[in-house]
């Protein structure tokens, strides 16, 4: 038996005003993709799991609710992320549209588990895919609206961390061989920053872990390490899309960040901001596989608006009372200049009862 009122664990309910501070928040994401071509879809909760599983290159539904549909008794997934599906549309529903296809979209997402830094499991998910392409052009752009979308939602002190999720394969590839069987632990010490473990597997990758930090320094101890020019490349593009920034975000780089990136390809990055207590958001390049097997590149990036905050709390309300018997029109003329206006039914009401933050008395806005 549970107590009345109580919830899962992971699970929360959010009240007024919060409910509507975050919806706010949400909605300024959503408008600076949309000024830039991204339309928004919205895709259902559940799907069929195996087709939900196979929809993003190593996506995988280690972390998703799955249970046998009683109506036609094939097993479904509640989504833990929204880019599978906006993936699925984009390669059928949309597989007729020129490339690329510019899509937005928001909704809650469902963990099986979820982490001590961020315990909920139930989360809103807002953010914008560029199907088709995962050029310097293509990730400058979505690395930009990213950006804007932050700051059209009031976040201030924006800072980028960059990192290069295909580095290890493309030097293991190279001029840095390492076995077959021993890659992902290579990549799973490089992430931890372990040194010994790095140096018990291949010490040639050591100075991988001292390149991390502010970007131009970083992005120049890459270039120092990379004697064989393999790396030219992705250094090249990572500065072409930090000049498209300019001062909007500070940049870091770490380039063996990899938890949070297992399916990204040759880009990724993390949005933080000052004072929030974890990262707001992350993107990157990725493949899309076909149902035919065709691998199809995109560009994207995902926030979670929980992570946004909710800037001004309580004083986010911005209510006028309206005593008993004040006149339509009065109410009419203040919801028209962006007043939320909240009229008594009764004549014993007050604006203490009713949350306002101001009285209209006497033809004039007061403040309670």
């Amino acid at each position: 038996m549970t107590k009345p009122g109580l919830l899962p664990e992971g699970f929360h309910d959010r009240l007024p005003p919060f409910a509507d501070v975050a919806a706010g928040l949400e909605a300024r994401v959503l408008e600076a993709a949309r000024l830039h071509g991204y339309e928004r879809v919205d895709p259902p909760l559940a799907e069929f799991a195996d087709e939900l599983a196979t929809r993003l290159k190593a996506g995988g539904l280690g972390n998703a609710v799955r249970f046998v549909d009683p109506v036609g008794q094939a097993t479904l997934a509640i989504r833990p992320d929204l880019t599978a599906q906006v993936a699925r549309i984009a390669a059928t529903r949309m597989g007729h549209h020129p490339r690329p296809v510019r899509l937005s979209y928001a909704g809650s997402v469902l963990s099986l588990r979820a982490s001590q830094l961020a315990p909920a499991r139930e989360r809103r998910q807002v953010g914008a895919e560029l199907i088709g392409l995962d050029t310097v052009d293509a990730a400058s752009e979505v690395v930009g609206v990213a950006v804007e979308g932050l700051a059209a939602a009031g976040v201030a002190d924006i800072s980028i961390d960059f990192t290069l999720p295909d580095l290890v394969d493309t030097l293991a590839a190279g001029p840095l061989p390492v076995a077959p069987d021993a890659i992902e632990a290579l990549r799973e010490r490089l992430d931890a920053k372990d040194a010994g473990g790095v140096a018990a597997i291949a010490s040639g990758y050591l100075p991988l872990i001292a390149a991390a930090g502010p970007f131009a320094p970083a992005v120049a101890r890459l270039r120092a390490f990379d004697g064989a020019g393999v790396l030219t490349s992705r250094l090249d593009a990572l500065e072409a899309i930090a000049a498209t920034l300019g001062d909007a975000a500070a940049l870091t780089l770490d380039p063996t960040e990899r938890h949070g990136f297992e399916y990204q390809s040759w880009l990724g990055f993390s949005l933080f901001a000052a004072g929030a207590a974890r990262e707001l958001g992350r993107g990157g390049t990725y493949v899309i596989v076909h149902a035919d097997g065709r691998e199809e590149a995109a560009t994207g990036f995902s926030l979670y608006a929980d992570a946004l905050g909710l800037p001004g709390g309580a004083a986010a309300r911005r209510r006028i009372f309206l005593p008993h018997g004040t006149p339509v029109a009065d109410g009419v003329a203040l919801r028209q200049e962006g007043w939320v206006t909240v009229r008594a039914l009764e004549a014993d009401d007050t604006p203490e009862a009713q949350l306002a933050t101001h009285v209209w008395r006497d033809g004039a806005v007061r403040a309670v």
